[in-house]
């Protein structure tokens, strides 16, 4: 007994080393005179914000307060979770600016209140029959889902070395950022949340997939969800990437496509760059598209490509792909729903040469993000310019002029609003 008391000491003196989470860098997208928060007529105008959760670490404690291990267990836990940004109490006005100017300031933290487990399943178990707790948190679900804007349902996946409280922030400033009119779910697998510990995260990642597909079939069971969307960050990449091909697999009874897969987004993806490829060929064609964003000097990429002893997605090496793959790849890049995004400092004015984060931390990127996942624009309907390899890969890079280009999809989307606001009012 005293032995399992400063284990779990322990792990909770590793949460707590976890540097928090500030809200990151407003998008380029919130520094025009035309925000997302106008286009929720339904914006809780707080500086609380809610996002469900779903994990398989192993819980202990009460329902309305459990704490989650850094060990894999054998249920998948549901819930709320509530968070303070900027903490006491701060006001929306406060907040809104915050959100809307850019700055060099010190950004405001992002602080959890609460993690209230609502129902807790089987991994493994059958998923039309997940019990009447399990169905009443889909019902709440759907509930936030007919309040939104944004139809779909989106997953975000955490990195490596990344605590429970550091993942639901970071899913919660993504749906801060999205004007607050998507629902998002964070799904957090069993981190060490130690980087000295790496191994542990690759280990446990992998065992995670078939737990990640397991909650991405009940969703789209039992929500009215019109997508299910995904994010899957850094080492998020090992569990999605393979979480998507068991989904992408047929079987007797399961069609791929029950599961509304919609938009998928790897930004800096930690996976092995042969088995993400094999992987991809499997569920590409059932998401409406799959984007990965790499960053070639990649700092973080470099040390697990030591470790892992093989390239990342997110900063690959071509070499290692077989013809046939290679080929497959160029194929996919210029016509199967898959893009490739070019994240260079050259072209990111202040963006760190090396940098793992840039996907919510620089405003052009972040901006790019909102509008595939919100709006399912191709990359040239987001302003982003075309680009081929020697081989002929196609891929993406951001010109120039991406600020002006912004600006004028913004224009586009106001005026279509307006226009569909001007023929429902006659109608």
């Amino acid at each position: 007994m005293i032995r399992l008391l400063v284990c779990l000491a322990t792990l909770l003196a590793l949460t707590a080393c976890q540097p928090p989470v500030r809200l990151m860098p407003a998008p380029a997208i919130f520094l025009n005179e035309h925000n997302l928060f106008a286009a929720n007529a339904n914006l809780d105008r707080s500086a609380e914000i809610q996002v469900f959760y779903a994990t398989n670490r192993l819980a202990f404690g009460p329902s309305g307060a459990p704490a989650y291990t850094v060990f894999p267990g054998n249920d998948l836990h549901l819930g709320v979770a509530t968070l303070d940004i900027g903490g006491g109490g701060r006001s929306w006005d406060w907040l809104y600016e915050q959100s809307t100017q850019a700055s060099a300031e010190r950004r405001p933290q992002l602080l959890v209140n609460s993690m209230d487990r609502k129902a807790s399943v089987a991994v493994g178990s059958r998923e039309d029959a997940p019990g009447e707790e399990a169905l009443a948190f889909f019902r709440q679900i759907d509930q936030a889902l007919a309040g939104s804007a944004d139809p779909d349902l989106t997953i975000y996946v955490h990195g490596a070395n990344t605590s429970v409280g550091r993942a639901t922030a970071q899913a919660a400033q993504y749906r801060h950022f999205t004007g607050r009119n998507s629902v998002v779910l964070s799904f957090l697998w069993p981190s060490a949340e130690n980087f000295m510990r790496f191994s542990h995260d690759v280990s446990k990642a992998g065992q995670t997939a078939p737990a990640f597909a397991q909650l991405v079939r009940m969703l789209a069971q039992h929500t009215r969800a019109r997508h299910i969307n995904v994010i899957a960050y850094s080492s998020g990449a090992m569990v999605a990437s393979p979480g998507l091909a068991i989904l992408g697999t047929p079987a007797e009874g399961y069609d791929p496509a029950s599961v509304r897969l919609g938009e998928v987004y790897f930004p800096a993806p930690d996976a092995d760059f042969r088995q993400f490829v094999s992987e991809l060929q499997v569920y590409h064609g059932y998401p409406r598209r799959v984007t990965v964003t790499v960053n070639m000097h990649d700092s973080v990429l470099v040390l697990s490509r030591v470790h892992q002893r093989g390239s990342r997605a997110g900063r690959p090496d071509p070499t290692e792909l077989s013809p046939e793959d290679a080929q497959w790849m160029v194929e996919a890049s210029r016509r199967l729903d898959f893009d490739l995004l070019s994240a260079r400092a050259a072209d990111l004015p202040g963006m760190e040469r090396r940098s793992h984060i840039f996907w919510y931390d620089h405003p052009w990127v972040s901006s790019d993000v909102l509008l595939k996942m919100l709006f399912h624009f191709a990359p040239e309907e987001r302003g982003l310019q075309r680009n081929l390899t020697a081989d002929d890969l196609e891929y993406w890079t951001f010109p120039e002029d991406y600020e002006a280009r912004l600006d004028a999809v913004m224009d586009e989307l106001v005026q279509a609003a307006a226009a569909q606001r001007g023929e429902t009012s006659t109608q």
